[in-house]
């Protein structure tokens, strides 16, 4: 694992919300096992708490859309309505939680599904808790924490597809801007890129709402997904 990943899982692990509101969580999964795991897992963090549990999409969405949850653990593969589905529909909603979607498979065509769906996180099950509790404060805080595991393979994969880089200066943002996004496909929170880059942290958050909107994307996920697939960030870059 990267130390740039390293340091955002750390800071997302120690990194409790503010305020004494616990982040409310959905989990729906078709194992009951699963879901008990993850009740117990997520119950040892005073920052954290179970809401209700689903073991299909199709209840996961009324779940979501009832209990107003910040944040959604979906399973990938789940019958009546799959996690990818039903994320979208969760994330079509006015007000929409987080989602972080969970699988046994680290495939890229599930990572790349989820990244255009919008979710906060994508995790394998064999992932440990510490990962988990990462995704979510980092997904509670309108981040994107992506499994360390599958990431490099699958950025990877879409660099090798699409191997023409825009040229720095081509794309519409300022140096800065384009710095920015290149910590943001890192992995790094708002806060980590303010102290690399010696600015304060509002100023973070101005310059990501605007590279989102000259790119013309919707979140976090979205911006990482377009720095690898651009070349403006490669696997095996310093940091990355």
């Amino acid at each position: 694992m990267s130390d740039a990943v390293n340091d955002a899982v750390n800071d997302a692990v120690n990194d409790a919300p503010d305020g004494t509101d616990a982040i409310g969580i959905l989990i729906a999964d078709d194992q009951a096992m699963v879901r008990a795991g993850l009740r117990l897992v997520i119950g040892t963090q005073p920052d954290l708490t179970v809401l209700d549990e689903a073991s299909d999409g199709e209840r996961a969405v009324e779940l979501a859309r009832s209990l107003r949850p910040d944040v959604v653990l979906l399973d990938i593969a789940m019958p009546r309505l799959d996690g990818l589905e039903a994320a979208r529909r969760i994330l079509a909603s006015p007000r929409p939680p987080r989602v972080i979607l969970l699988t046994t498979y680290d495939t890229d065509e599930n990572l790349d599904h989820a990244l255009r769906s919008g979710v906060s996180g994508f995790l394998l099950k064999v992932s440990p808790p510490e990962h988990l509790f990462a995704a979510i404060r980092s997904a509670a805080r309108g981040e994107v924490l992506l499994d360390p595991a599958v990431t490099e393979r699958v950025v990877d994969a879409y660099r090798r597809a699409r191997p023409a880089a825009t040229p720095s200066g081509e794309s519409g943002l300022t140096a800065r801007e384009e710095q920015v996004l290149r910590l943001v496909a890192r992995g790094l929170s708002n806060g980590e890129i303010a102290a690399a880059l010696s600015i304060a942290e509002a100023t973070v958050s101005t310059h990501i709402n605007r590279l989102l909107a000259k790119l013309g994307l919707r979140d976090r996920a979205q911006a990482v997904r377009h720095a690898y697939e651009s070349g403006l960030v490669r696997p095996g870059d310093p940091g990355s």
